[in-house]
């Protein structure tokens, strides 16, 4: 009796961890999938009622652009009146990126006429529909995020066998695909200045890179630079110029010296007397006398 007690336990513990276990998962994240879709309506409604007036304001000053004008507030009906049933679908997101492209002309338009732009009432609803703009990107993306736990516990064993049971099926993605935000950023360098091209701090634009300076080119010896006179370097002694003579100007100039002569061992040396050569040489000119 204990034994059969102990396999029906068993069985149970089976049976719920391969059903009742996923099916109550999977409720919980069906339910927070939904409440995840109601912030992104309540934000795309919001959007929606901005619009008219919006356009109400566009029209006081682009006359012209009535075409435009009139397919911004066709899709934002056939937007409004999609029904979803608590969750995004293919065509929802499509209708919703053409609007988002619709809406990006009206600042075109902005910049082609000043009066437009300088209007206070339109530059007021441009700030709220961007903020508005933000927060459904915001909610999108927590949106598609909650998608895909969904998706990955319906794919997965053992939930898929519940899922299967209970008709979950996987939810759709709410993409809003805008070709602009694919697109990378255009980068021209040749207005940064020469050098590596990247301002460092402390470096003004367009100054050249550390390292990588040039220095204007030397001119060779003997040739004189663009606008300056030739000057003429003095030569050096030595080199075919006699030296200079010592002047009493030039202190502490000391001419050179021939070298003085060693006596021998034995001899006194003998210097030459003025008096003495004087007077033997007119004594010699007296004897010839």
């Amino acid at each position: 009796m204990i034994a059969i007690i102990v396999i029906i336990v068993v069985l149970l513990a089976i049976v719920g961890g391969m059903f009742i276990a996923p099916y109550n998962s999977l409720v919980g994240l069906r339910n927070k999938l939904q409440e995840a879709w109601r912030q992104v309506d309540v934000e795309l409604n919001r959007r929606y009622d901005l619009i008219p007036n919006l356009v109400e304001s566009v029209k006081g000053y682009a006359t012209h652009e009535h075409n435009t004008l009139s397919d911004i507030i066709s899709l934002r009906n056939q937007a409004r009146q999609m029904d979803t049933n608590g969750a995004a679908s293919a065509q929802r997101g499509q209708v919703e990126a053409q609007l988002t492209q619709a809406l990006g002309s009206i600042n075109a338009l902005a910049e082609a006429y000043p009066d437009l732009k300088a209007d206070a009432g339109f530059r007021q609803l441009s700030e709220q529909l961007a903020a508005t703009e933000d927060r459904i990107a915001n909610s999108r993306r927590y949106y598609n995020a909650v998608v895909g736990d969904y998706n990955t516990k319906v794919e997965s064993f053992p939930s898929n066998i519940s899922a299967s049971m209970f008709h979950f099926t996987k939810a759709a993605y709410f993409q809003v695909d805008d070709p602009s935000m694919r697109e990378a950023p255009q980068v021209d360098f040749s207005q940064m200045g020469y050098g590596s091209g990247v301002q460092r701090d402390g470096q003004q634009a367009g100054a050249p890179a550390p390292g990588n300076q040039q220095s204007a080119p030397q001119p060779a010896l003997g040739q004189d630079a663009p606008g300056q006179p030739l000057v003429t370097p003095p030569a050096q002694p030595g080199t075919g110029q006699p030296q200079a003579v010592p002047t009493e100007q030039n202190q502490g100039y000391v001419p050179p010296q021939p070298p003085r002569q060693q006596p021998t061992t034995g001899q006194q040396p003998t210097l030459p007397d003025d008096d003495s050569q004087g007077g033997s040489g007119s004594g010699a000119s007296g004897q010839n006398g």
